[in-house]
């Protein structure tokens, strides 16, 4: 009930919203259309040394600032995309790379919003401070502005798609972008495969290799923390290595997330929205196809956070990202849900285990995403015999999870799947232990907190069909079979 609940609350503030807009005049019909909206109306969070002047664009010293173009009613779909403009990191394309781009957005439906950020100056905080704000704002107005905020795109051209993807690949949880993207971006700050001038205004001249790499975003990419994009370049870029959006597209697919590259044969770099790109029509049609095709969650969808190992994770899954049984749970599911994957491999829920799962960051990812129901199904490392060792706070580290995940503001529904059998396998996990010991602490602690059990252990007995030969991991036939068994327990609750 509490997730029906939440889920027709989030649909009630979607509705609510085109009344606001309606009644207050800020976006409706013959209203106005475009809205500018300060950053940091509390002050800046951190200054690259020319802050709090007179804006001067021939100096590269911006306000930072949104521009927001809203699309008619009759065509608003909810999704946003805001774009960051190229300039090296020392000026700002607005125009080509900015607000030339909001009537194709707009005549998609897509609410466009334009970032005007300050440059670095050497202080490499300051840009993504700015952006990681305008994401924040964009979403905490999803009622006033009626748009989704489970559909927020983030866009970049050149050093811009390098602040948009170091965004998506190294920003705070909350202000990471749902899809991305980039044109012609800078991906790599390495030396020899990057754009020097914008190296130089975002580190200083004369930076170290050691913060090149580590604002490398091909080198910062986690998979189910980075969200699908698109990549437009051409071959022919003189200014930015075609190699950026190449390495950054094997980078993505590598670690299951979906992305798209379209390479145009001529063209160079700087194109933008430019009449004079010779490829601007297929290049147009890439992107309205790629953004028509992107499927969303609806407004106030329910969000299904499933906790987990390997097995959650995808591990040996192709393309794990879109063909994990998160992924597929969420296909099953529908619009009406979103299902975000919070598996990491290896890990245990024994805090004293070799990998402790509520010491990841994916955890604290997870919690952020305030969901409503989650989907807890950890033990199996947990069987290994240097972990099991500490079998005998198994109960009590499981009651701080659950306590945890119940405080958040969601006060989400919890489904304690058990672990699935283990066959022979090189791992070290023992099936007697899963079988005999952590999946009986599991149901004590399920009666304790009144929580939902799903018996996958069952599912999966006498079926070694389901795995790899590994004899542990799902393939594909049995990752088909966990998504539909999680998928009747949380319509069970519904």
């Amino acid at each position: 009930m509490c997730v029906m609940f939440m889920g027709v609350y989030r649909r009630f503030l979607a509705v609510v919203s085109v009344f606001l807009f309606c009644a207050t005049g800020v976006w409706s019909g013959d209203c106005a259309d475009v809205l500018d909206v300060k950053l940091w109306e509390d002050g800046l969070p951190n200054s690259n040394g020319h802050d709090g002047g007179i804006e001067d664009v021939e100096r590269g010293i911006y306000s930072p600032e949104l521009r927001v173009f809203f699309p008619s009613e009759e065509v608003k779909t909810g999704r946003v995309v805001v774009a960051c403009p190229g300039g090296g990191y020392s000026h700002l394309a607005l125009g080509h790379e900015g607000y030339d781009w909001a009537p194709f957005f707009n005549e998609l439906g897509i609410t466009y919003v334009v970032l005007k950020y300050r440059m670095p100056f050497g202080c490499d905080v300051v840009p993504l401070s700015d952006l990681t704000e305008a994401m924040r704002v964009v979403r905490s107005r999803c009622v006033e502005w009626g748009v989704n905020p489970l559909d927020v795109g983030v866009m970049g051209s050149s050093a811009g798609g390098h602040l948009a993807a170091w965004l998506a690949t190294n920003g705070p949880s909350d202000a990471r972008p749902d899809f991305q993207i980039l044109f012609y971006p800078v991906v790599s700050m390495e030396r020899g495969k990057t754009h020097e001038g914008s190296v130089s205004s975002l580190l200083g001249a004369g930076c170290s290799d050691e913060e090149r790499l580590k604002h490398s975003c091909d080198r910062l990419v986690h998979r189910h923390r980075v969200s699908r994009a698109i990549v437009l370049v051409s071959c022919d870029d003189a200014a930015v290595p075609v190699g950026n959006s190449v390495g950054y597209v094997q980078s993505l697919t590598s670690n299951g997330i979906e992305a798209s590259l379209h390479v145009y044969p001529s063209g160079g770099h700087g194109w933008g929205f430019r009449d004079g790109f010779v490829h601007r029509d297929q290049m147009l049609n890439d992107l309205r196809c790629w953004l028509k095709g992107l499927d969303s969650p609806d407004m106030g969808a329910v969000r299904v956070a499933c906790v987990g190992n390997s097995i959650t994770d995808g591990h040996g899954i192709v393309m794990n990202d879109m063909r994990g049984y998160p992924a597929l749970l969420g296909d099953k599911l529908g619009s009406g849900f979103c299902v975000r994957n919070f598996g990491i491999s290896g890990y245990t829920l024994l805090q004293h285990g070799d990998k402790p799962y509520r010491s990841h960051e994916s955890y604290e990812f997870c919690k952020s995403f305030e969901p409503d129901v989650v989907v807890v199904k950890l033990g199996t490392n947990d069987s290994k015999a240097f972990n099991w060792v500490f079998g005998d706070e198994f109960k009590d580290d499981a009651r701080c999870l659950i306590e945890e995940l119940r405080g958040l503001p969601s006060h989400p529904r919890i489904i304690i799947a058990y672990p699935i059998k283990a066959f022979d396998n090189p791992f070290q996990i023992r099936d007697s232990v899963i079988a005999g010991e952590i999946i009986p602490l599991w149901h004590e602690v399920a009666l304790e907190y009144d929580l939902e059990e799903l018996d996958l252990y069952s599912v999966f007995e006498g079926h070694e069909e389901y795995l790899q030969r590994d004899g542990v991991h799902p393939n594909d036939r049995g990752v088909e079979v966990i998504a539909e068994e999680v998928k009747r327990a949380i319509l069970r609750g519904i």
